[in-house]
């Protein structure tokens, strides 16, 4: 055997037993900067657990779609492929271009299939061959486990984002939404949440919007705070706008549930805000017996109200007659803030605009070892009433003097990390009937706090007495970013390295420079075409010259 078919056999081998070893180990390099090809660890747990057959449909397809809706639809593909490399057949997803159907039965009744499971179509326009297109598109897809179905919507992103930057932050939920609906329909063990609603006056008719959520991936409870000894068993616990105080009894469970680890979102206004009429109200300081508990932990609820001149949500109001009739018109309403200014969080990262109403403000204390980070935040045109703080509607007639609203950016969510100390430390306190011992030094904990309980709250259609969406605006009729901010709250909370890690995914959008697109298009055209073709005649001639020097000596 000479050294080439000694070589040639060395080589044939190698390929071989690379052949046999990628049949026993997966094993896949995403070489790109962001790391857009992969999928986060939680997501390959999920997957590989999935027991039975999970069908997806995407009806996010079509041959008309525009550069950034195609760009979309790629990451869903490349997302899904990637999701079959660690499921194999338990994933079987398919597209379907509902612009391909004809007009007729079969257009018609799946338009009507769709719309009747809350898909919204969504209108694109477009330019081809220098005239403008216009096509209905679904950005949905089904996620099928079980005879379930989950409804997902791909087109999610902050509304107040330009269409670039929204289809961009779609691009980095699509793992995060598909993973977190295969999660909801495969979930065989639930974690338990615990409602502490005895203190609000509020019905459970404008709770349902979070309740019907929640109840998709965790078991509620609603808690008897007399009742119970402790809350030690729940994974979180959510004290919903309460508008009574709380009594010390259930303040020290609340306090040692969060010394034994335990995760708890509060919802607390700063103010009392009565009905409000045209000429106004005077809104009250609200004591519900936190604030010390508040303090103790790291943050205090300013006694005040957050006006914000830039971004609020709007109101019907009269604003004259049309004929014999009165106009009514939707008006900005800068009691009602509209965040849109978000900490750097997983919570928040491509959260929608949060719809808040008659909120405070929040100052840290310096308690030490507790990382404070800011989740909402308002913008810097805010203007501070403190209590008794006088609220009408018709200042919503009034224009935004800017020089009213210089009170800077104002925080009123904050997430709050750490062991945390017990407000009951060295104090005389220690009963003998406590269900479990007390503890003065916390387990490592976690609890989110909110300065407005109106982000968890829904209204109610007059008409029908049905509750409304969470988050949604019957006045504006777009449903806002508030039950999202709750679930990815309650995800980061109780969920350690849980599905919400998906949405660490960061995609750079790297657009042209457009003044050199403009002045030194033809050049980069010539470029482009001349300069491969020059290489391969260079590399051919110099092919060509080798094997006629070697073969004329």
């Amino acid at each position: 055997m000479n050294g080439k078919q000694k070589k040639f056999g060395i080589i044939l081998a190698i390929v071989i037993a690379v052949n046999i070893l990628s049949a026993w180990f997966f094993f896949r390099a995403d070489l790109t900067e962001e790391k857009r090809y992969s999928i986060s660890k939680t997501t390959e747990g999920i997957l590989n657990n999935i027991d039975d057959q999970v069908v997806i449909k995407v009806y996010l397809d079509g041959q008309a779609l525009p550069g950034g809706f195609e760009r979309l639809k790629r990451a869903i593909d490349q997302t899904l492929e990637e999701f079959k490399n660690y499921a194999g057949k338990q994933i079987d997803y398919q597209f379907i271009d509902f612009n391909a159907l004809s007009e007729g039965p079969a257009r018609d009744k799946l338009f009507n299939e769709l719309i009747s499971k809350g898909m919204q179509p969504t209108t694109i326009f477009d330019k081809k061959d220098g005239r403008k297109t216009e096509n209905l598109i679904f950005p949905y897809a089904t996620v099928w486990y079980q005879n379930k179905e989950s409804v997902v919507l791909l087109l999610k992103g902050n509304q107040a984002m330009d269409a670039q930057t929204k289809l961009n932050q779609s691009y980095e939920n699509v793992e995060f939404e598909l993973a977190n609906a295969i999660h909801k329909l495969t979930l065989k063990q639930k974690k338990k949440i615990g409602l502490l609603t005895e203190f609000t006056k509020l019905q459970p008719v404008n709770f349902a919007g979070m309740i019907n959520t929640l109840q998709e991936y965790y078991d509620v409870f609603i808690i008897d705070s007399k009742a119970s000894p402790t809350f030690q068993g729940l994974d979180a616990l959510i004290i919903p706008k309460p508008d009574f105080p709380v009594d010390d009894s259930t303040k020290y469970k609340i306090d040692q549930y969060i010394m034994y680890g335990g995760k708890a979102l509060f919802f607390v206004d700063g103010l009392k805000v009565d009905s409000v009429g045209l000429e106004g109200t005077f809104a009250q300081p609200l004591d519900v017996n936190l604030d010390d508990l508040f303090f103790n932990y790291g943050v205090r609820i300013n006694k005040n109200m957050v006006k914000d001149g830039l971004n609020c949500a709007v109101i019907p109001l009269v604003v004259g007659n049309t004929g014999d009739k009165p106009n009514i018109q939707p008006v900005p309403y800068r009691y009602f803030p509209l965040i849109n200014n978000f900490g750097n969080s997983l919570i928040t990262k491509n959260l929608d605009m949060v719809y808040t109403r008659f909120t405070s403000d929040i100052d840290t204390t310096a308690e030490r070892g507790i990382q404070k980070t800011p989740l909402l935040m308002t913008s810097p045109y805010t203007k501070i009433l403190n209590a008794p703080a006088l609220v009408t509607y018709n200042e919503a007639r009034t224009d935004t003097d800017q020089k009213e609203y210089q009170g800077g950016i104002k925080s009123i969510a904050y997430l709050l990390e750490g062991k945390f100390t017990s407000l009951y430390k060295n104090r005389m306190i220690h009963s003998k009937t406590a269900a479990v011992p007390f503890k003065a030094e916390g387990e490592s904990s976690k609890i989110i706090i909110c300065s407005d309980g109106d982000i968890i709250v829904n209204d109610v259609d007059r008409k029908t007495g049905e509750p409304l969406a969470l988050g949604y605006d019957k006045f504006t009729k777009h449903t806002f970013g508030n039950k999202d901010f709750l679930m990815n709250s309650i995800s980061y909370l109780v969920e350690n390295e849980g599905i919400i890690l998906a949405r660490q995914k960061e995609i750079k959008i790297r657009l042209l420079d457009t003044l050199k697109t403009r002045d030194e298009r033809t050049r980069w055209q010539i470029v482009n075409m001349v300069l491969p073709l020059a290489v391969l005649l260079i590399f051919g001639f110099f092919r060509a010259y080798m094997w006629r020097k070697k073969y004329n000596s």
